[in-house]
């Protein structure tokens, strides 16, 4: 910002490529920022999407609930907001849904809004070592100390952790007496590390707290204290802004989920990787998402709240690919001015829209937009054919000829669209078309019918973590890319994509030696159950593949059976009845003799007999019909035997 134009002042050039946007060619770089220094004003504007997340999630709130809510007057200390915080529900809130947040997050149990604030400030590469102490100290796991009390009014909101820069400027007026742009210059100094002018300030600092009557070695103490900090310090007031967003991004999802997950889901339509993430956040919430539909979507991603039912959201006609905005758009608008569509021919009459052409048609077929007008592999083969008819429709309306019958009153319409009969298609197939065009499995995932296989047989990929580093651990999933590359030593390895249960995915790293030993494992579409070790070389968790196995129906067969098995032993163990034989003190050999006799003739059946001894219990291999009849020929061995029944 200059009072005349700023060419005046420094030298412009265009930005590579683009001849319109300027730039200076002076730096602006923190150790010779020669813009600071010809006294030029630089300012950042930040555009950030959470802040049309959340209008649109407002929107979306009054809309669907007829609630007007100001963002800028929820309180700051709502306890379900706090909860989500706590448990780390954090996708989709601003600066707190990474996953080392998140594990933090779960570890500082968050309760006031100061502890938002130092989390955005403190998870930074430096600050970032002093979050298990800033932890164990808020939950009294580690003594608050301080160097000089008073550092005491200036760090007690951080658990005497000083995290903020302005902590350092009030430190040094506190102490040294120093003015607030002593002060700042102090922050600059130790900021941008200038060794000569930190030196400088040092001495400053150092003589003004011993004016100040605070002894040298404690002043000495102080500064080193407060020097690492002022490195890396996080200015407060830009994480406060920061940490509001963030807590207003996670009231809003506490409070009103459906609303705030169909506004998130709308603000990364484009992205398909954001939406898989989203939308298993979605599956987590128990919040269902449908796939699109031409009677029910709209070009966002929608929120469908009707009293009584479970609130869900509808994929949005915006976020198909090859559609495009211009045909989600005219499918919407006709529909709010005239009606659902209620049939095939209904739909190609009323979209009278160049836009809709064959691509188009094609991906609202495959992804099930057009499910309720027909089956999606006979709407894709008879492409042409409706295409076709909408083609001699068009020409039909714009025809300025009069018709024969036109006088008559009668409206002489085309007949209907006869499709071609096909054959259905396969649910992967559709599955497929549905990954293909809308970046995942909506109506249903592939693996679905091997869900509880995958879960006693697998980790989940999301509870991988960088605690599995260096562990051993086996995911399951579908094959979704697989990428080879050749060596110098002309052997080949693979960079495999795995996609689990969950809509998780995780990259498998595979060797040339397990590549030739599992080759043919190795495609597109399989379903894979891989060992190996985790990794995060290159800052990703990725497994380095030992060995890997199919996952076919037949073996799903196999563990469907031993799963009902099991499931009908632990069944029958639930509803075996047991019978305690309480025997005296002095009971002999004879007794015991007597009471096998009984139990030996009694009918085969589910009651397991035990002897409760002075040594203590003891199973006995009997499984009896236990009725009267045998209880009375037990009493009838002796009257001391207590017996019990369960």
């Amino acid at each position: 910002i200059t009072p005349e134009p700023v060419v005046n002042y420094t030298p412009l050039q265009y930005l590579s490529g683009d001849t319109e946007h300027m730039v200076t060619q002076y730096s602006s770089s923190t150790k010779s920022s020669y813009i600071e220094k010809i006294g030029l004003l630089k300012m950042d504007f930040l555009g950030l999407k959470n802040l049309t997340i959340i209008q649109h999630a407002l929107r979306i709130i009054e809309k669907t609930k007829g609630v007007k809510i100001n963002i800028d007057d929820i309180p700051l200390d709502d306890e379900k907001a706090y909860e989500l915080l706590q448990k780390a529900l954090t996708t989709g809130v601003f600066q707190l849904e990474s996953g080392g947040m998140k594990r933090y997050l779960k570890q500082l149990a968050p309760t006031t809004f100061e502890d938002v604030i130092a989390m955005v400030a403190l998870y930074r590469p430096g600050p970032m070592d002093w979050i298990p102490d800033f932890i164990a100290r808020k939950h009294g796991r580690k003594k608050i100390t301080y160097v000089h009390p008073k550092l005491e009014p200036v760090l007690n909101n951080t658990y005497g952790v000083a995290v903020y820069q302005e902590q350092v400027m009030q430190i040094s007026q506190a102490l040294a007496g120093f003015s607030l742009s002593e002060a700042d210059m102090l922050r600059k100094a130790m900021g941008k590390k200038i060794p000569e002018l930190v030196q400088k300030e040092k001495s400053k600092f150092i003589d003004g707290c011993v004016a100040n009557g605070v002894e040298k070695k404690i002043a000495e103490k102080v500064f080193a204290f407060i020097e690492p900090f002022a490195g890396y310090g996080f200015n407060r007031s830009h994480a406060a802004c920061y940490a509001l967003i963030g807590y207003q991004t996670a009231w809003l999802k506490a409070h009103y989920p459906t609303e705030f997950m169909a506004a998130l889901l709308t603000a990364d339509q484009n992205d398909i990787d954001r939406i898989a993430i989203e939308i298993e956040e979605c599956r987590i919430m128990e919040i269902e998402v449908l796939p699109p539909d031409i009677n029910e979507s709209f070009v966002t991603f929608a929120a469908i709240i009707n009293p009584g039912e479970k609130e869900k959201i509808r994929f949005g006609l915006g976020a198909i690919k090859n559609v495009g905005k211009n045909v989600a758009n005219e499918i919407v608008e006709e529909r709010k001015k005239n009606g659902k569509y209620t049939s095939l021919t209904n739909f190609v009459e009323r979209i009278q829209t160049k836009d809709l052409n064959k691509k188009s048609l094609e991906s609202l077929a495959k992804c099930g937009a057009l499910d309720g007008l027909g089956e999606r592999n006979q709407l894709l083969e008879n492409c042409e054919k409706i295409l076709s008819y909408s083609k001699d429709f068009q020409k039909n309306q714009s025809s300025n000829q009069v018709s024969l019958f036109g006088s008559t009153g009668i409206d002489i319409k085309m007949p209907e669209i006869s499709l071609e009969p096909t054959e259905a298609a396969p649910k992967m197939t559709k599955l497929g078309w549905e990954k293909e065009l809308l970046g995942l499995y909506v109506s249903e995932h592939p693996l679905s019918e091997f869900f509880d296989f995958f879960r006693q047989c697998s980790t989940p990929i999301s509870q991988i973590d960088a605690a599995s580093v260096n562990n051993t651990v086996t995911i399951g999933g579908i094959v979704d890319k697989v990428k080879k590359i050749f060596l110098k030593s002309q052997k080949t390895m693979a960079f495999v994509q795995l996609e689990d249960a969950g809509g998780q995915k995780m990259e498998a790293i595979v060797f040339p030696k397990t590549l030739e030993q599992y080759g043919a494992l190795w495609e597109e579409g399989n379903i894979l159950l891989v060992t190996g070790k985790i990794s995060d070389k290159d800052g990703t968790l990725k497994v380095l593949a030992d060995s890997a196995r199919l996952v076919n129906q037949d073996e799903i067969d196999r563990f469907g059976v031993l799963a009902e098995q099991r499931r009908k032993e632990e069944l029958q163990r639930q509803n075996e009845r047991k019978l305690y034989l309480t025997l005296p003190p002095n009971a002999s050999s004879e007794l015991l003799r007597q009471i096998s006799a009984v139990l030996g003739t009694a009918p085969a059946g589910d009651c397991k007999v035990f002897l409760e001894l002075s040594q203590g219990r003891l199973e006995t291999p009997y499984r009896i019909d236990y009725d009267e009849n045998i209880a009375g020929k037990l009493q009838g061995v002796m009257d001391e035997i207590k017996i019990r029944l369960f």
